[in-house]
């Protein structure tokens, strides 16, 4: 979803020399293949936006997988733009690097503040551990090397391309899922995993596609200024995309069913993990950056809806 978030946005703006590779035509956890990849390309602009991925029921299951394959990926990826010189790589992350009980809303200098959510404690390790490289290769090699290195931590994201598995999901593609089915199958009632009380904030994947891509091409004195190779301040290269708001599970749910047209009850399993209490990431500093405005959530699960009906048929 990330990435052909990512590539509608690059053609849009008007580019024409993008190199992208399928999972089938290139494996990221093979080191081998991502340094062949990087030899024979040569990218100027890298975007790491590839990542083992999936919502709380996954991460839970599969902790190993996601600190693994998440760890193999960005290495690599890493490494490789720094061993062919690519001029400025973005590094994309998660809101849930941030501690579970981090002050809202949520600024860059939270990282490392506190533990994190347990549920998703080894994806968020992951990230946390590409941005400390992203800081360490800066610091070493820039700008000798002239690679610069960007952490971008989105918040949550749905839109065009979402995985809508019946268990390994985030929220919205579940919820989207589940609504239209027991819909289709006149259910009297939907069950939605946990309270309901949790906080979350949404974007729709293009908008932080927009967001990306203006920072890869910020002008260089705001560039270094983000990724300064030694901070007195002690601040990662790291900056938040996110809307400036958010809506509990209970209410996202009941927006969703009104989209959808689901009639019936809602009911919530509270036996079931909530994660964390709330997400609410500071925009502050991508504001300073950035003028874009996000489109409303409403606006963004009306149009997922329809594309989500497009494909079940």
């Amino acid at each position: 979803m990330v990435g052909s978030a990512l590539l509608r946005g690059l053609l849009a703006k008007g580019y024409t020399d993008i190199v992208t590779k399928t999972r089938d035509e290139l494996d990221l956890t093979d080191a081998v293949a991502v340094d062949h990849f990087f030899s024979s390309e040569r990218p100027e602009l890298v975007f790491i936006a590839a990542a083992r991925v999936g919502g709380i029921i996954a991460n839970n299951s599969f902790p190993a997988d996601f600190i693994r394959e998440n760890l193999l990926i960005q290495t690599h990826l890493i490494q490789a733009s720094f061993k062919y010189e690519a001029k400025r790589v973005l590094f994309l992350g998660s809101s849930c690097i941030y501690p579970r009980l981090a002050e809202q809303p949520i600024k860059e200098s939270a990282l490392l503040s506190g533990p994190l959510e347990p549920t998703n404690r080894a994806y968020a390790l992951a990230k946390i551990a590409g941005i400390e490289m992203c800081w360490s290769y800066n610091r070493q090699y820039y700008p000798n090397n002239r690679t610069g290195y960007l952490a971008a931590m989105p918040t949550n994201l749905y839109g065009t391309g979402d995985n809508y598995h019946p268990t390994h999901s985030h929220v919205i593609p579940g919820l989207i899922r589940r609504f239209h089915e027991a819909k289709q199958a006149g259910s009297p009632e939907v069950l939605v995993w946990g309270s309901g009380s949790p906080r979350r904030e949404f974007m729709h994947a293009d908008d932080m596609a927009c967001a990306c891509i203006h920072l890869l091409e910020l002008q260089e004195p705001i560039w270094q200024s983000l990724i300064a190779a030694d901070r007195n301040d002690g601040e990662a290269p790291l900056v938040n995309i996110g809307v400036g708001e958010d809506i509990t599970i209970k209410e996202l749910a009941a927006l969703i069913a009104e989209i959808v047209g689901y009639e019936g009850i809602i009911r919530f399993d509270a036996s079931k993990p909530d994660g964390t209490p709330r997400k609410l990431m500071s925009s502050e500093k991508l504001g300073r950056l950035f003028t874009g405005k996000p489109r409303p959530l409403a606006q963004g699960l009306e149009q997922t809806y329809r594309e989500y009906c497009a494909l079940a048929l």
